[in-house]
This record gives structure tokens, sequence and C-alpha cells, in this order.
């Protein structure tokens, strides 16, 4: 019998007529059931979410910073078995599952730490005779209700982006969790209450995208966080009235392997960045930039790496790539791997769909204006292609819609300094893959990757306003 996941609606659990079936991307065996929001429960949270914010926006640091405690200590002592609840409704391979729980606890207690140092600064103002005797402070606030709507490919760790530094800082939010596997955050929602966290404060809903629109135009959210495709991530930004928007959208990340990369490092970390969790990651490795010089080299060693991969079941602790989300994913992908080949591509490794699975796939020869180099494949599909200079290489990075991170593979630092200066991205990785994140480190992009960055201090930097006080030192009347 599998067991029932109430949704957590302004601090109490609640289920609806609208029923919802979690089963694993790997065999459709029933994982759990939970329930979608209706309007009138999304009504609740919000008007809880407004009415919670007069408790939140007063709690003291320590008192922030200990609910946060809680729950980095609560998923700590549980962390096996939200990795296994990820493994279960995700299908993403238990050992990379792991590391998510124990990237979760790591968010959680960054935010302990953050909660404690939000500051201000003193600022002159006597820069002017007329302005004489004054001098200001400031200090940041919290904003109000926040709406997040968080991504089924780390359905634990990219909500706590969210969640975590609404704490924080001393707001309140309605989450809308992934619809293909929620029952990672809606478990979370008893750490919730276990910590004590205010009722109402935080609200984790599976909803309707028609539900769940509310989150994007009801005027009372004073900001949304939005994790996702980039063409739902613009859009809902249009429609999003007022309220501050930040969007992590995602790209088709570029890597450089210079002439004098160490390929001992680049090729298992290449490997990794492009196929771990069947690419299904904001920043996974899709397009290759190789050093003529070392073409032949890291072609043959990559194929024979990439062939080495273990496809199967996400809980066998010995599967690399396990399946994709659903059958329309695995689906396109192939729709988009012939589609190049018939342009012109060849497949050195993989290009087939076996149901969910579709093989981690090398490609060579792709015209640059096909969608697998220039859209997000979001699937295990890889395209190398050669390069003469360093600056043509840099250039085809750019050459792209999107800006999320790079890695560049060199042993010359004026090529690393000139990555960095060069490549119109949120992070250039110098020695490592695009696909490197630690949760504290900014993180985000620019083009159509997004907008603003996520990372606990600079969360709180968007979900806070720095208010101002002046003070002119005026003789006391006696």
């Amino acid at each position: 019998m599998a067991r029932e996941y109430p949704f957590y609606c302004a601090g109490e659990w609640r289920t609806s007529p609208n029923r919802l079936e979690i089963r694993s991307p790997y065999n459709d065996e029933l994982v759990g059931i939970t329930y979608e929001a209706t309007e009138q429960d999304l009504e609740d949270a919000i008007v809880a979410a407004e009415q919670a914010f007069a408790v939140t926006r007063r709690l003291q640091s320590y008192e922030r910073a200990e609910i946060l405690q809680k729950l980095a200590d609560g998923l700590r002592r549980r962390q096996e078995e939200f990795a296994r609840l990820i493994s279960l409704e995700s299908g993403k391979p238990i050992r990379d599952a792991r590391v998510e729980a124990a990237r979760g606890v790591f968010t959680l207690q960054t935010a302990v730490e953050e909660a404690k140092r939000i500051g201000g600064e003193v600022i002159p103002l006597d820069l002017m005779a007329s302005s004489q005797g004054r001098f200001g402070i400031t200090r940041r606030f919290p904003i109000g209700p926040i709406a997040g709507i968080s991504p089924f490919n780390f359905p634990l760790n990219l909500a706590l982006h969210k969640i975590a530094p609404a704490i924080a800082s001393g707001n309140t939010i309605v989450l809308k969790p992934p619809s293909r596997d929620p029952l990672t955050m809606l478990t979370f929602a008893e750490l919730l209450e276990e910590a004590g966290v205010p009722k109402g404060a935080v609200s984790i809903m599976p909803m309707t995208r028609a539900v769940g629109d509310r989150l994007v135009t009801d005027p009372r959210f004073k900001l949304l966080t939005f994790t996702g495709s980039p063409d739902v991530g613009w859009d809902l930004k249009a429609r999003a009235g007022k309220k501050k928007v930040v969007l992590e959208l995602g790209g088709n990340a570029g890597v450089i392997v210079d002439r004098t990369a160490n390929l001992d490092v680049a090729i298992p970390r290449i490997r990794t960045g492009a196929f771990s969790y069947a690419g299904q990651v904001c920043i996974s490795v899709q397009r290759v930039y190789v050093h003529r010089a070392r073409w032949d080299e890291f072609v043959e060693r990559f194929v024979a790496a990439t062939r080495e991969l273990k496809i199967g079941d996400p809980l066998d602790e010995t599967t690399d790539v396990g399946p994709m989300i659903d059958n329309k994913a695995a689906q396109r992908t192939q729709d988009w791997v012939e589609s190049a080949v018939a342009e012109g591509a060849k497949v050195l490794v993989g290009g087939k769909a076996e149901g969910r699975f579709f093989q981690p796939t090398v490609l060579v020869d792709v015209p640059k204006q096909h969608p697998v180099c220039q859209r997000e494949v979001f699937a295990p599909v890889v395209g190398l292609w050669p390069f003469d200079d360093f600056e043509e290489a840099l250039a085809a990075v750019n050459d792209s819609a999107y800006g999320l991170q790079a890695g560049v593979f060199t042993g010359n630092l004026e090529h690393a300094l000139r990555a960095f200066e060069t490549l119109e991205v949120g992070g250039v990785i110098i020695n490592d893959i695009p696909t490197y994140r630690i949760d504290h480190m900014p993180y985000g992009g620019v083009k159509d990757s997004g907008l603003s960055r996520e990372g606990l201090r600079y969360a709180i930097e968007d979900m806070t306003e720095p208010r101002l006080a002046v003070f002119n030192r005026v003789p006391i009347q006696e």
C-alpha cells in the first residue's frame, strides 16, 4: 500500500479531491499518493503568509538561526531516507541522491550562519557643506510573502535554496514543488513542523499550472523565485507585475579544453558533467571545444570513458545513469539527435532511446545552428568541436543565447584570465566543469539564463530591502 502524503498549507496538513499519483520513472511503480491544492487552499496559504509575516519579520536573528539549525539537524538525521525518496520519485541514481541530501544539509547549515550576519553600513553624508553634521546607517528588512516554484531535477536542494533564505531573512513563502516528484518536499514539511516554524510562514503544496499561476500574478507576493526552463521563466516574468523576480533558467553550458589541459582531469570531469542524472541538470555539459592538437586523444579517450557508464536501476549502487523523467523527454531527445544526424552530425557512441532511458551520447560535426548546439538539450547528449585558436573557442562558447556557467581546462594562466574577462556567463570555472556548484557561492546566469543570483547570502539580498536612516546632529536645547 503506497503511503499518502498530505500537502502542507498554512501550518495544516490537507488533502483535496485532486489525487496525484507519483510513480517511479524507472519502472512506473507507485511511490506515493498526494493531492493538488485547490484555489481555496492557495488563497488560505497566501492569507496565512501575510499574517505570519507580522511574526517572522520581528523574529530575532538568533531565533531564525535556531529554526534553521533544527531543520539542518532534522534533515541530517533522516538523510538516507530523503536520498532514497529522491531516487525513487525522480529516477536519480542513489549515489547522486545522497549527494543532494548532503547538500541540502549544507544549504540549511549555511543559512544558519547567514541569518546571523544580515548587516548594513555606515554612510558619511557630510560630503557637502550643506550636509554637515549628518551621517546615515542602512539596515536590511524582509520584503514580505514570497512565491517559490522549484524544478524536478533537484527536488530537495533547489527548493531549499528558496525556503532557507526566506526563513533566514524573516520572510514567509509559499512553495509549489514539482508535480513529478513533490514527495521529497512534502516530507521536508514534517521537519518544518518539528522545528517550530511559525504557522503559515511556509506552505508546500503541489498545484496545477492553472492554480499555481496565481503565484506569478498575485500582487500580495513581493518576490517570485523560479527555477526551470527559459521559455517558461521569461513568460512568468512578463506577467509578474511589480514584484521582484529571480530566475534560474539553465542553458547549454560550454567547456573549453585548451592545448595545455590535463586530460587525466578533464575527461572524467566532463563525463560527469555531461551524463550525471541523465543530463537533466541546468549546468550540464552540452558543448565541448577541444584544441586541435589534443583532439584525437581527447575524442578517443572520452568515447571510451562514455562507453563504460552503467545504465540501470537508480537504487543500484553501481548505476551511473538512470532514466529520464518521462517518455516525452526521452522521445524529444531522440528526435533532436536524429535531426542533427540528418543535417550531418555523427554519433560516436549512444544515440538511442530505450524506453525512458537515453544512452549517453557523443556527437561530432553538429551544425552550429542546430538545436543540439543552440538550445538546451537537458539530456545525456554532448557535442564536440575542434578549435585552433583560444579566441576562437571563447567566441564559440559566447555564441549562445544562454550564459549560465562555463568551464575552461587550461594550464595557461593568461588563458584562464582571458576566459574570465571574456566569457558572457554568470560563472567561469577554471580547470573544472560548468556543472560545479557549491551552495554558498553566487549562482545564476546572464542573457536567457536568468536574473539575479542564488546562494544563501545572495538570495537574502533579493529577499530584503535596504532602509536608510539619516542622523542630523543638532545642539540639544536645554
